[in-house]
């Protein structure tokens, strides 16, 4: 297909890479740009929806997957060794053993655009106290409650971490914002030229043999917990769980919820299978328990997340396929990832790339250690009503929590640190240190339009206006994150069109690049009470209902437990 025949239909910005597109690319980009132009994808009939969603992301897989460090070939080794979860994720990848383990690289979704020069231009205290700090508390309706925000970060707690290096860095406010900043200047490590990426499930496990151990009661295959159903602690009262670093009590209860489902699920097998090990008990029931957390994730939050009928159906495909759970559930994995699903295909694809993820009461009160502390006086119970029937705030300016602007974080081993950060200032800062795109050529780099003029990102003359403010008339300044928090929602959506997109590549590429949802998800693998278990299970609410079923009995009006708890959906 001549680019030149074409050229008038694709928008200025986009053209050179058009141009580099296959024949049949081409076409697929062509299909998805006419909506695009129209802002309609989200409004046609679900088919029409799927199909659009389905040629934008085999578009972003071709061209939006980077491999970082290491080649696409690693290490081979017999899958048939491995039956199991490595504490450090290697072996999962059969043509490369360390693909997603502990201390393999990040991807990236685009190429880095070096930001040296514009590190605090604009200030990013200026960013933060302008457009971001909290003027008043903007909820997300029935849509999405605080457990839902709790989620998120036990899933981002599994996913991923960042090294530091041993310096620091202090950033100071300048005189306009000084006195409307929590913090008038504050100290954090920079990023070291190494990040790291955790794959499989750690934030309950712990990301290493040694920090396993310490979980681990060595019968049956279970995991430490205390009679309360909360976390166990250390003398200083740091939690025993797998991921402790800049946790709050959200997070734990989550944790401690899953230490128990890991539990029951040893108790279950042990009943099918008597004879089984300790070993072996604690390998089924984590290979088990990772599925749960990940469909979970798949066919209940995101749903909760974006909330239409489109995207129902795009994340129930992605587990179940186009011919649905029945189907699936009778006759097993039929027909290929578009009918039969993302779970269960014969082999995982990771695209030609290494698996790897490219980059929220008084919750103040229930932070760090003091939140531990909190949460072992109020118990499960309490805490989770709490957050059931509270709603998240939203994802918008002007929303940014007050507490975060003066946090105290914590060290890898959960203890806490001296110096306080502004969390706000802090990620304006880490997105251009990181060498993250801004706004405008974030969106290009997803073959999505970018803006001419603030009119076209938000309708808010106020928005506007204090936009204008900081970033003068030049739209190639505007940093990410407050493109991300100004930008028109499509409704339903609790995050903005230009995150989803990245979201669009990486839900799916969790479960198709994982033997463990592939190839490995079987009986053979799981045992055969172990995949009942991962079937019968459709959302939160339901592991909630094993371990207090009196919660789900008495409180929980929704049908998702990420859905604030008194809404009659």
């Amino acid at each position: 297909m001549g680019s030149g025949l074409f050229k008038p239909r694709v928008h200025p910005d986009l053209r050179d890479v058009f141009s580099k597109m296959s024949f049949f690319d081409k076409i697929g980009f062509l299909f998805i740009h006419a909506f695009d132009k129209r802002n309609l994808w989200h409004k046609v009939p679900v088919p029409i929806g799927l199909l659009y969603l389905n040629t934008r992301r085999t578009l972003l897989e071709k061209y939006n997957l980077l491999a970082v460090g290491r080649s696409s070939h690693g290490a081979l080794f017999d899958p048939k060794e491995f039956l199991y979860r490595t504490e450090d994720g290697k072996y999962n990848d059969p043509h490369n053993a360390e693909a997603g383990s502990q201390n393999t690289f990040f991807g990236r979704n685009m190429e880095p655009v070096d930001q040296k020069d514009e590190l605090t231009s604009p200030d990013p205290f200026v960013v933060a106290t302008k457009l971001l700090a909290r003027r008043e508390y903007k909820d997300t309706g029935k849509q999405f409650n605080i457990l839902a925000a709790a989620w998120i970060q036990f899933m981002v707690h599994d996913w991923m971490d960042h090294m530091e290096d041993t310096g620091q860095i202090e950033i100071t406010a300048p005189k306009e914002v000084a006195n409307e900043c929590p913090l008038k200047s504050f100290k954090f490590h920079p990023t070291k030229e190494l990040p790291t990426n955790s794959d499989g499930i750690k934030i309950v496990y712990g990301n290493n043999e040694e920090r396993a151990e310490k979980l681990r009661t060595y019968v049956d295959g279970k995991l430490v917990i205390g009679d309360d159903g909360l976390l166990l602690h250390k003398e200083n009262g740091v939690a025993l769980s797998g991921d402790i670093r800049n946790s709050w009590a959200g997070v734990s209860i989550l944790q401690a919820l899953f230490v128990k489902e890991h539990n029951a699920v040893c108790d279950a097998i042990k009943e099918e299978h008597p004879n089984l090990s300790d070993e072996e008990l604690y390998r089924y029931a984590k290979l088990v328990t990772s599925a749960v957390i990940a469909k979970v994730h798949t066919i209940d939050w995101t749903v909760e997340l974006l909330k239409t009928k489109t995207m129902r159906a795009a994340m129930r495909a992605n587990w179940y396929g186009l011919l649905g759970k029945k189907i699936k559930d009778t006759f097993g994995h039929i027909g290929g990832p578009i009918l039969g699903g993302l779970v269960g295909l014969k082999k995982p694809n990771n695209h030609g790339v290494p698996y790897s993820l490219t980059e929220d009461i008084d919750i103040g009160e229930m932070i760090g250690l003091k939140g531990e502390e909190q949460l072992s006086k109020i118990g499960f119970e309490k805490q989770a009503l709490s957050m059931g029937y509270q709603a998240c705030g939203a994802l918008e300016l002007w929303n940014y929590p007050s507490f975060f602007r003066n946090l105290i974080p914590q060290n890898l081993d959960g203890t806490n640190r001296s110096d306080r950060i502004d969390l706000a200032a802090l990620e304006v800062y880490r997105d251009r240190e990181r060498s993250v795109p801004r706004y405008n050529e974030f969106r290009r780099r997803l073959f999505l339009i970018p803006i001419k003029s603030w009119e076209d990102l938000t309708s808010d003359k106020d928005a506007i206006e204090t936009i204008r403010a900081i970033y003068g008339d030049d739209v190639e300044k505007l940093d990410l994150l407050v493109g991300l928090m100004a930008e028109k929602k499509i409704k339903g959506f609790a995050i903005s069109e230009t995150a989803f997109n990245i979201f669009i590549l990486m839900a799916s590429r969790r479960l198709e690049a994982d033997r463990f949802f592939t190839s490995n998800f079987n009986e053979e693998t799981y045992t055969k009470k172990g995949m009942q278990w991962v079937k019968t299970t459709e959302g939160l609410r339901d592991v909630i209902n094993r371990h207090y079923p009196e919660i789900t009995a008495k409180w929980m009006k929704s049908s998702s437990a990420f859905s604030v708890w008194d809404a009659d959906y």
